[in-house]
């Protein structure tokens, strides 16, 4: 199963990704450690909502579509 997800930053904007772990990946983000390089100055971040997807490909494609 794969997750698309949004996520609230500290500077009021979005960011989307994909990922198989939803919490662990918004612990990475908060981290710093294996977050994205657009969340590592905009923290903390919080989840906005999430969607599944069967695969990693539809889940690419739905956050393709979201940043469109």
């Amino acid at each position: 199963m794969w997750y698309v997800y949004l996520l609230y930053c500290a500077d009021g904007t979005l960011y989307c990704g994909v990922t198989t772990d939803v919490t662990r990946r918004l612990e990475e983000h908060n981290a710093g450690s294996r977050g994205a390089r657009y969340t590592r100055s905009r923290r903390p971040v919080r989840l906005a909502c999430c969607a599944t997807r069967a695969d990693r490909a539809s889940a690419q494609r739905l956050e393709w579509e979201v940043k469109r």
